[in-house]
């Protein structure tokens, strides 16, 4: 017999045959295997146990995948994962071939969109709501959205979109752990909120509008008591102020991890002739003692040791690490801060991520957090900018392109000083399609007035900061995830020369052109050219994909039979692009146009970051293969012309 309830059914179809004791029981089956899976495969942890009962309780009320289940961003979305058929395949999570750690159509019928970055899942359901109600106006549509993600401006958008829609069977389940909509949990809410939205309330309601569309009850009648009615509920429950005002019937708080209480709402929202946000709280990492204790650390996690909530170590080695490009970036941005008062972070929801919490803790008054807001964070810092402030606005590459037209039309029209950090630029590994940062390059050079930069390592970091901080008009600094370089940081940070390359060596025959940490890779490839070939190449770093060094570049390129350019980069439109149109452009009289290393035409798939440059040609061992085939090709050329 199995010990577990959960493998006796066949999931989710089973769940909707089980009660309310068996449905907790499956709830904590599913919670206890969750924190065994990810304890080895590592992931996205405190936020999908925060998620588990609510996840139950959905594939158990709605008739899923028909009804429709989106998730916003994902990062709550394991549980769904192993009620769904990936049960078996939870340990591969995030790797390569495995399963995606977000929510992926392809994956899963049951993934009914796909989500990486926050915000998207009302839009989307007003969407499949709009297309049902010609082939199925009995289907449910069911945003899940974290209160952090609704914070996103596009959420209200939507939520505005539905409410003027009056869209029926369509439900929002807003996940809050962060007591950000309302403070005011407790039985006495709760207790209002069942009795406002109970059955015999809701018919009540229907007949009273009935009643007054008829005209049998007066106009100033109707109104009077409509507004008791949602004033007596908002003095209850704050929150359903803001969501009635949207033309949403609001149920809640509600305890997220209560299984009759969570049921008992979602029938309750069944019976609405208008959309409804079902208000549940939670607590981020709910039932593993060390996640609730610290959701943040217990966010996204490596494999740990389960009983002694301890992070496996790597292996030891006598060589310290590098530091973080993050925290290079950090601690030099408060260096600087702390002796200008003008200059100031700016991020969207993500400071610890981008190292800005270093600013917060140090200098608090130059800190702001706008939430999951990229658009306002840019055209807020481009306002600051007219008052002469010197904002920094730091957001992984992969959030920036949602602020594109903030960038283009609020900074870069008025040419305004605004120093764009992006971190997470490149490729970045696990997270897959949804958070590789290889567009930027493509989509800020195009712009009049930017500048684009990125440095070979932490030392050349520090320096652009300072050099961005001191520039004139719109500046972006472009670094990757993880370990830098390891070298000297040099904490005076001179300045550079905007648009001015430097040759890290000379050589002859090839030349390679770098951008940003792959001269690295370049020098590497450099050094087993020398020693297997005899070859000594030329490798140059850019530092600027914007503006060029354009007479460094008509001085050196024709000097090479073989010319690279190299970035962590998609090839359309990214930095190797830019050296095409400038020999183009400037009539570079050179033997053969360069190849171009970086991502092809594809979205990279999630899958560690060394196997993502091996995959796209552009580490060292896939560059190194590609020049002795371009040198024994020439070779072969020069024998049989001869």
């Amino acid at each position: 017999m199995p010990d577990k309830l959960i493998d006796t059914i066949s999931l989710p179809e089973g769940l909707r045959e089980l009660d309310s004791d068996q449905l907790e029981q499956v709830a904590a089956e599913l919670r206890d295997e969750l924190i065994d899976t990810v304890s080895e495969s590592g992931g996205h942890f405190a936020s999908s146990l925060g998620a588990n009962e609510i996840t139950v309780a959905l594939h158990h009320s709605f008739n899923t995948p028909d009804d429709k289940l989106i998730w916003d961003v994902g990062h709550q979305g394991y549980i769904h994962k192993m009620i769904t058929g990936r049960r078996d395949n939870m340990r591969s999570i995030r790797t390569k071939g495995g399963l995606s750690g977000f929510l992926k159509r392809e994956e899963s019928e049951h993934d009914a969109f796909g989500a990486g970055h926050a915000g998207t899942s009302i839009s989307a359901a007003v969407g499949m709501a709009l297309a049902r109600t010609k082939s199925n106006p009995d289907q449910y549509v069911i945003p899940i959205i974290g209160d952090g993600s609704i914070t996103c401006g596009m959420a209200f958008e939507a939520l505005n979109h539905a409410g003027a829609l009056g869209l029926k069977n369509f439900i929002v389940i807003l996940n809050d752990n962060e007591m950000s909509i309302s403070p005011n949990v407790g039985a006495l809410s709760w207790l209002f909120s069942k009795t406002v939205t109970s059955g015999t309330s809701t018919f009540a309601r229907r007949q009273f509008k009935s009643l007054h569309q008829q005209g049998y009850v007066p106009d100033f009648v109707y109104k009077a008591i409509d507004r008791a009615e949602e004033a007596a509920q908002g003095y209850f429950a704050p929150a359903s102020f803001l969501f009635e005002g949207f033309g949403f019937r609001y149920i809640g708080p509600v305890d997220g991890h209560s299984i009759p209480e969570l049921l008992t709402a979602i029938e309750n929202a069944k019976r609405q002739d208008v959309p409804v946000v079902i208000h549940a709280r939670t607590v981020k990492g709910k039932g593993y003692e060390p996640a609730e204790q610290d959701p943040l650390k217990w966010h996204g996690v490596k494999p740990f040791d389960r009983k002694r909530a301890e992070f496996h170590s790597s292996p030891a080695t006598t060589k310290k690490p590098a530091p973080s490009y993050t925290s290079v970036f950090a601690q030099t941005l408060c260096s600087l801060a702390s002796k200008d008062d003008r200059i100031v972070g700016i991020t969207a929801a993500m400071s610890t991520g981008t190292g800005l919490d270093k600013l917060q803790q140090e200098l608090p008054k130059q800190f702001f957090d706008v939430g999951i807001c990229e658009q306002h964070a840019v055209t807020c810092a481009a306002g600051m900018a007219c008052e002469g402030l010197k904002p920094v606005v730091t957001i992984y590459s992969t959030f920036l392109q949602r602020g594109f037209d903030q960038v283009l039309h609020d900074v870069c029209i008025q040419d305004l000083p605004v120093v764009f950090a992006m971190d997470r630029a490149g490729a970045v590994g696990n997270d897959g399609e949804t958070h590789q940062g290889v567009f930027d390059i493509s989509y800020l050079r195009s712009l009049p007035n930017m500048t684009c930069m990125a440095p070979k390592d932490e030392n050349e970091l520090g320096q652009m900061l300072r050099t961005a901080l001191e520039h004139p008009g719109p500046i972006a600094i472009r670094y990757p995830r993880g370990n830098a370089i390891g070298v000297e940081i040099d904490s005076a940070f001179p300045t550079l020369q905007v648009g001015k390359a430097e040759v890290v060596q000379s050589g002859q025959t090839a030349v390679f052109v770098c951008f940003g940490p792959t001269t690295y890779t370049a020098l590497q490839v450099a050094d087993q050219m020398e020693k297997e070939l005899g070859i000594k190449p030329t490798v140059i770093n850019a530092r600027f994909a914007k503006p060029l060094d354009v007479e460094l570049l008509k001085r050196e390129l024709p000097k090479y039979d073989f010319l690279y350019t190299v970035e962590d980069h998609a090839r359309i439109g990214g930095f190797g692009s830019a050296v095409l149109e400038c020999i183009e452009e400037e009539g570079i009289a050179v033997s053969r146009l360069p190849y171009r290393f970086g991502v092809g035409d594809h979205f990279l798939a999630h899958a560690s970051q060394s196997e993502q440059y091996k995959e796209n040609g552009y580490d060292a061992e896939g560059i190194y293969k590609k020049v002795v085939e371009d040198l024994n090709r020439a070779s072969l050329s020069s024998v049989s012309v001869g």
